[in-house]
């Protein structure tokens, strides 16, 4: 019962100020309220709208949105997420597109479990949806997992993408996005030693902290400077009776919100004030701008207490990746046991949440593969969210992964977007 007893009034808090945002947008919606020439009606109505639409957002998990996809062969595909394999904490989704030949290009999207949904990819899938078949992990809400599933740490994360590995067989391209990163190249080596057969052909880094130490950061400093107890006491609480996790220990949704919020309160603050201003002028919409942004910020999730500490402890302080020194179940994990999987890292030269030189220390690392089965690629200009999903991966980054993937698949693709030695 320890801490329950605050996760459940934090979302108290939330429905309350939901509660609040209806009530207002309602009652300066009535009809006899139009009676009344004061512009503060009309900006009580948008600020209602603006603050329900908020709250809401927190526990609503997004959807992909991804209907349909117009392809190389010039058609629009209607496109179907099927469940490829299900577990208690996360499952492995399969982007089919109807009426459209297998794509050579099989591609295992790792996405992050750092707090926000795997549909933070949406645009990544989107853009490699059109000449590949697309896998993504989708990470389950902590607060939803029953105390009966057990523990999830990092060396379960690892497990599990090794399984998932082994569903898509040999011939699957991984690409780790973020947090993933270390994990991945932990779960690769994994499979070196235990099941050869099943790595896959390429695996491509981007933005992940293989060494955290390598270029500090704001978040490597928050690291070193708390205990392991201190963030035990002050970050992890037990899900409240609301949800079908009751009882297990996680690492709030709201809780991590409140943290990315506070980093940049001032821009956020500004662009709710610019939002509920656009509603009461009626020049806002329901996907504008903001709502895309927000609708996807805001959705939140909890994460299972034990791998948020041990993420911390092993992977930021430890440095266990970093130094070669990752156990999975009491077994070395040796990296440079990966003696045939390319690695390519990718970096963003103004990525201030892993900042270069953090990603590109993984090719240090990997010292049974040979040199031209390396590569890295350092984006000028580009910071932490655009060398995934903005104007830099579309442009840039994407065709280079793709030429990468191409230049070491059993079978490449009849035309790569664009042939570039990196």
């Amino acid at each position: 019962m320890r801490y329950m007893m605050t996760y459940d009034p934090m979302e108290a808090m939330r429905n309350t100020s939901q509660w609040l945002g209806a009530t207002a947008r309602t009652f300066a919606s009535y009809p006899y309220m139009a009676a009344l020439p004061n512009p503060a009606i009309s900006w009580m109505a948008a600020w209602g709208e603006v603050t329900e639409r908020s709250f809401e957002r927190m526990v609503a998990k997004p959807d992909w949105g991804i209907d349909s996809m117009t392809c190389d062969d010039g058609r629009d595909h209607l496109v179907h997420v099927r469940t490829e394999v299900e577990k208690p904490f996360g499952n492995l989704l399969h982007f089919e597109v109807t009426g459209r030949e297998t794509q050579p290009r099989k591609i295992l999207l790792v996405a992050p479990m750092s707090g926000h949904y795997a549909t933070l990819l949406r645009s990544t899938v989107k853009s490699l949806l059109t000449n590949c078949e697309v896998y993504v992990t989708d990470w389950h809400n902590a607060r939803d997992i029953p105390v009966s599933a057990g523990k999830f740490d990092v060396e379960d994360y690892t497990l599990y993408l090794a399984d998932f590995m082994r569903h898509l067989g040999p011939d699957t391209h991984v690409i780790a996005v973020c947090q993933p990163a270390p994990l991945t190249l932990a779960a690769t080596a994994y499979l070196a030693e235990e099941d050869p057969d099943a790595q896959p052909r390429s695996l491509t880094l981007i933005g992940g902290p293989i060494d955290p130490d390598a270029t500090p950061t704001d978040v490597t400093d928050f690291g070193h400077r708390v205990t392991m107890g201190q963030l035990e006491e002050t970050m992890c609480q037990r899900v409240g009776f609301k949800y079908a996790g009751v009882g297990r220990r996680v690492y709030p949704g709201l809780l991590q919100l409140s943290s990315f919020v506070s980093m940049n309160m001032d821009r956020h603050s500004n662009a709710f004030q610019e939002q509920i201003m656009r509603v009461a002028r009626g020049e806002a919409s329901d996907h504008d701008a903001h709502n895309r942004f927000y609708d996807e910020y805001l959705a939140v999730m909890d994460m299972p207490a034990e791998f948020y500490l041990s993420t911390v402890e092993r992977i930021f302080k430890e440095r266990e990746i970093a130094k070669n020194e990752f156990t999975v179940e009491g077994k070395p994990v040796d990296i440079g046991k990966i003696t045939t999987v390319a690695v390519k890292t990718v970096e963003g030269a103004n990525d201030d949440i892993s900042a270069p030189g953090q990603c590109v220390a993984a090719l240090d690392l990997l010292t049974g593969l040979p040199p031209e089965k390396k590569a890295s690629h350092l984006e000028p200009g580009a910071g932490h969210y655009g060398i995934f999903a903005g104007r830099s991966w579309r442009q840039n980054i994407r065709p280079l992964v793709l030429d990468f993937i191409d230049q070491n698949s059993s079978a490449p693709a009849a035309a790569p977007e664009l042939s570039v030695v990196n």
